[in-house]
């Protein structure tokens, strides 16, 4: 059988359950034999996060322990640059090699800003893209990502037949929590028990983050 890798990417500013669960529905419904979570280091959609990456990158893995098969991957952190997913996407396959299937996991919130990112069209080159279909959100009828999507959309079951190549959607149970709400509840002080997990929230409070400022 073809080993089958997910990488799923982002600030994880915090990592939360909803991040938490989808990983791990995927690994369960996919059938994955890892799930990589990648924290950026500077991102290149979004404002830098206050808080840095190497505290981003330990509640993740504080968020993971004992989960085997979710991974924390810190090479962006280790790269020291902006982080771009063409990048990841490479280093990856030159560790894993040609014949390893990997999919990089999105939101169709983040697929419809696709043909902005760096490099786009390398992408299928490298991998699958697994987008997450989300509430709200819908692709074009028409234009470059309508085209691009049609062009290469396959079931999922493709993840398991090519290393690379296809558009997969899925639509897949979300838990509706923001790393923005968490951020704000601690500002103002408000717990926020079971949006994450436990040893993330503790840490969250020992390291002083999120606070509101003076």
């Amino acid at each position: 059988m073809r080993k089958k890798i997910a990488i799923l990417g982002g600030t994880f500013n915090p990592v939360h359950n909803g991040h938490l669960r989808l990983a791990l529905d995927l690994v369960q419904q996919v059938g994955f034999d890892e799930m990589r979570l990648v924290p950026c280091h500077i991102p290149t959609h979004r404002a830098t996060p206050d808080v840095d990456s190497v505290c981003r990158a330990k509640m993740v893995e504080l968020g993971i322990a004992g989960n085997p098969s979710l991974q924390m991957d810190d090479r962006e952190l280790v790269r020291g640059s902006t982080s771009y997913s063409v990048d990841t996407l490479i280093q990856l396959r030159d560790e894993y090699g040609a014949d390893c299937s990997l999919s990089l996991v999105m939101g169709l919130d983040a697929y419809l800003g696709l043909t902005r990112w760096h490099r786009w069209r390398e992408l299928l080159q490298l991998a699958h893209l697994l987008v997450i279909d989300r509430p709200g959100y819908q692709l074009p009828a028409v234009g470059e990502l309508a085209e691009f999507d049609a062009r290469h959309r396959a079931d999922v079951e493709v993840l398991a037949l090519a290393p690379a190549g296809a558009v997969t959607h899925l639509n897949i149970r979300a838990l509706d929590i923001s790393a923005t709400e968490i951020r704000a509840l601690t500002a103002a002080g408000q717990s926020t028990r079971y949006l994450l997990p436990e040893s993330v929230r503790r840490y969250i409070a020992e390291q002083q983050l999120y606070r509101a400022r003076d």
